[in-house]
């Protein structure tokens, strides 16, 4: 159920459904968006009926909910996410053909890192992101890229994901000191049990700006070399910066 009142213009409601079935990943039943977004059942029915109708969403045979191809279409025409997502795609080719693991290119997106782009192959590893997901920036190494820039350390109680999922504010702290300091970020199976990510930041006019994205390599904690992927991936990054800034 999403946090604080409900919006009340139709327009916002609306919104709230398109997330909620966006977020999901997966299809969901009119009581299920119903309980997500906090509509009345009544309103999120008459509401993702008209969804529907647009094109924006789709209703499954068995009568449930999910993105549709409009919905899909619409996203990929806005410039700047394009624009990046074409001008990072040889780079994340390179780490991947290097790497043989998962690749992703994410941005900041409130308290979250939103995966733009995923490339991944038969020899990768089998994780749970994916290309338009989200997950929590401080258990992400993209995310502790962005958190590490941001004056502002997060004072919200942070969600657990695993074990090794980093909570207490000074764990995280000196974590995104390093973060500064070494120029990449570390997850070290805090998003996902087994699998660890190096990530390094995606500038739009060189250092000295906070970072617009990030590029990360995802793979097995056991066959992740750190300072092997930190180089590549930082190369690669700084690479994107140079060609993003010309």
């Amino acid at each position: 159920m999403t946090d604080g009142p409900l919006p009340k213009s139709v327009l916002a409601r609306g919104v709230l459904l398109l997330r909620a079935c966006g977020d999901s990943g997966i299809a969901l039943t009119l009581a299920e968006l119903a309980l997500r977004t906090g509509l009345p059942k009544p309103t999120a029915h008459r509401l993702i009926g008209e969804l529907v109708r647009l094109g924006l969403v789709e209703r499954t045979p068995d009568g449930s909910y999910r993105i549709d191809l409009g919905l899909f279409v619409l996203g990929q025409s806005a410039p700047s996410v394009r624009e990046l997502r074409d001008a990072a795609l040889p780079y994340l080719g390179d780490l991947h053909e290097a790497t043989h693991e998962n690749v992703h290119l994410a941005v900041p997106d409130g308290t979250d890192t939103l995966f733009l782009e995923k490339v991944t192959g038969r020899r990768a590893t089998p994780i749970v992101s994916r290309t338009g997901g989200r997950l929590p920036a401080h258990c992400t190494a993209t995310g502790k890229v962005f958190l590490a820039q941001d004056p502002r350390p997060p004072h919200r109680t942070l969600r657990r994901l695993t074990p090794r999922t980093l909570v207490l504010p000074g764990q995280l702290a000196r974590d995104l000191a390093l973060t500064r300091a070494r120029g990449y970020g570390v997850n070290l199976e805090e998003a996902e049990i087994g699998v660890s990510a190096v990530a390094a930041p995606i500038y739009a006019h060189g250092r000295g700006s906070r970072p617009i994205a990030a590029i990360s390599v995802t793979g097995w904690t056991r066959r992740l070399d750190v300072d092997q992927v930190g180089a590549r991936v930082c190369a690669a990054a700084r690479a994107l910066t140079r060609a993003l800034s010309t």
